[in-house]
């Protein structure tokens, strides 16, 4: 899995509880899907259609740094599937596990379109 970026845990993201609320990091999750997504198909219009279950084993704490990891399933016809782990660099343990999220392209019109990829890129090959 490909970690791609990290999120430091500050007051305004913590639950009653005093440890990271949930919504907070799903947010952040969502996110950096949807960025990778843009990146991948080259086209900054792409929607969340689906998100399997959802699996916190952890938690974190204020000043706790977060890491984001994400890896392609599949590339469909007009989505791309990819699934999801967030973990907590400071005591290494997994926070939550995301086996499949589907990002769907969307044309001009905002309907679901054709892509055309196959296979990962990376930014730097496109040069």
């Amino acid at each position: 899995m490909r970690f791609h970026t990290r999120k430091w845990v500050k007051p305004e993201d913590l639950n009653p509880n005093g440890t990271l609320f949930g919504g907070q990091l799903l947010a952040w999750i969502d996110e950096e899907l949807a960025l990778y997504t843009i990146v991948q198909l080259e086209n900054s219009r792409v929607v969340t259609k689906h998100m399997s279950e959802i699996n916190f084993k952890s938690s974190a704490r204020q000043g706790d740094i977060i890491e984001i990891g994400i890896d392609v399933v599949k590339f469909g016809t007009t989505s791309l599937t990819l699934k999801c782990e967030a973990r907590n660099m400071m005591t290494r343990e997994t926070i939550i596990s995301i086996d499949s999220t589907t990002m769907v392209n969307l044309g001009l019109d905002g309907k679901p379109a054709a892509h055309g990829k196959k296979e990962i890129e990376f930014v730097k090959n496109r040069l």
